[in-house]
């Protein structure tokens, strides 16, 4: 029985389906997934990258500066995480490593997800910044991290332990 998910053998028996069957469903759910958060973190990144070369950039002070480079680093980070599946799989291509190809690409999925919603944090903070002054990027950058801990994680993992699908 599979003790990570309560009912798991239940539901995989009902849906009748081979192992192979199961993986490809769940590989093919996972690229779903990956397709939205690749393109939000790319144009994310793109987006980071130009801003040096605005004519305010000069104006951020050293603690902005250096929120800014983290950022970048966690946008970059969240990159490299959201689309290494896709170089994976091209190494992994026909050599039967289904199950390893999707349990690293979900670790992949989980840690990339964490970088992008780091990066937004900073993408808030150092807009407030600017916008709004310090005191309201402080507030921005808490209120991004409160909706994205709520939203992303404990909402979902709540409904983990619910048994009805009402949230």
């Amino acid at each position: 029985m599979d003790t990570e998910r309560p009912g798991a053998e239940r539901w995989d028996a009902d849906r009748e389906e081979t192992e192979a069957q199961r993986l490809d469903r769940n590989w093919s759910s996972l690229l779903q997934e990956l397709r939205v958060a690749q393109t939000g973190v790319q144009l994310l990144t793109g987006f980071l990258l130009t801003l040096p070369f605005q004519a305010r950039f000069p104006q951020l002070d050293a603690v902005m500066r250096l929120v800014y480079l983290i950022t970048v680093a966690c946008s970059v980070g969240a990159t490299v995480l959201l689309v290494a599946p896709v170089g994976m799989h091209r190494l992994l291509f026909r050599r039967h490593r289904m199950e390893a190809l999707v349990a690293a690409s979900h670790r992949y999925a989980m840690w990339g997800l964490l970088l992008l919603g780091a990066a937004l944090t900073g993408v808030a903070v150092v807009i407030f910044d600017t916008v709004a002054g310090r005191t309201g990027a402080w507030i921005a950058g808490g209120a991004t991290l409160l909706a994205l801990n709520t939203f992303w994680f404990a909402l979902p993992l709540w409904g983990r332990r619910k048994t009805d699908t009402s949230y």
